[in-house]
């Protein structure tokens, strides 16, 4: 049997999770109480919970099902970057069922050294005796890009079929820090190809790519953040603009809170229709170029 690892970032499941689950994002630093309750009121506005937990165990269910399908005997297991099942509780899972090599994919389609190479490092942390095969990266999956460019078509159908063709889609991907920079690292460059294939797919429309989501810090993150270009086409008379989140692939705080209450409130104060594409989740396309992923880094490994 091969493991298959399935990683994201983690949320807390209550509120009062919130505290201990902001402590181990930022590395156990002091953190003020300003701050935790600020993102406990975040938290609060989008139920009490972040739904990442249950989103990524559907896209794993489905993987697991769509590799089985195919011949394969593949067991999925959910690890969580910041919260639990954490990456290590998952290799403890597969340990115990005596599954000694896996392959590794994060749900999140664009490498960094911060971020996904974060996950894997923790892998290896573990130290348990379970071989890994990466998949780093995925930005240009064409089943990816594909499901994406379908989620735009649908959401701007929304719009009268008059105004669709004038409709800015803003795409967005998470903030990281700007020292990133420092080092070449290929994640504003990934993301800038992700924008270019789906709009290879859709064709000429009118699109601005712009960042979200900057943690509450003092050092300097990537933007500019995604308010921007909503003033400044508000400015310019644009009345109708889509959001299309390329960086994450089902609903949490950074959708449901950052767009859809904070850019949402913006908008309105704007006089502004704002509307964001249906997430990816387990959308069948995507997973099935997933699936051909995994099975590509296993017969790498020789093991099917």
């Amino acid at each position: 049997m091969i493991g298959l690892l399935v990683m994201a970032y983690g949320g807390p499941d209550n509120l009062d999770e919130v505290e201990p689950y902001l402590m181990d994002v930022r590395g156990y630093r002091p953190t003020s109480p300003e701050i935790v309750h600020e993102v406990r009121e975040r938290y609060r506005e989008i139920g009490g919970r972040s739904p990442i937990l249950e989103r990524t165990q559907a896209q794993a269910d489905a993987l697991e099902s769509a590799l089985n399908a195919q011949g394969g005997d593949f067991k999925a297991f959910v690890g969580m970057k910041h919260w639990h099942p954490f990456i290590k509780d998952a290799l403890t899972q597969m340990c115990n069922q005596r599954i000694d090599r896996a392959v590794g994919i994060v749900m999140a389609p664009h490498y960094s050294r911060i971020s996904i190479e974060v996950y894997f490092k923790k892998v290896d942390e573990a130290n348990l005796g379970i071989q890994v095969a990466r998949i780093d990266d995925w930005h240009l999956l064409p089943e990816y890009l594909n499901a994406l460019a379908g989620r735009v078509r649908s959401a701007l159908e929304r719009f009268p079929e008059s105004e669709r063709a004038d409709v800015p889609i803003i795409f967005t991907a998470h903030s990281l820090p700007e020292r990133i920079l420092e080092w070449e690292d290929p994640y504003p460059k990934q993301l800038r190809e992700t924008v270019a294939g789906v709009m290879k797919l859709l064709g000429p429309h009118p699109h601005e790519f712009a960042f979200q989501s900057a943690a509450i810090s003092t050092e300097p993150w990537l933007g500019p953040d995604a308010s921007e270009p909503i003033n400044r086409l508000a400015d310019e008379g644009k009345r109708n603009m889509l959001i299309c989140p390329i960086g994450f692939v089902c609903e949490h705080v950074e959708i449901l809170y950052d767009i859809d209450v904070v850019y949402q409130s913006l908008a309105q104060t704007l006089g502004v229709r704002l509307e964001r594409i249906e997430m990816l989740n387990d959308e069948p396309e995507m997973i099935s170029g997933l699936v051909r992923l995994v099975r590509d880094a296993a017969k790498e490994q020789n093991w099917l």
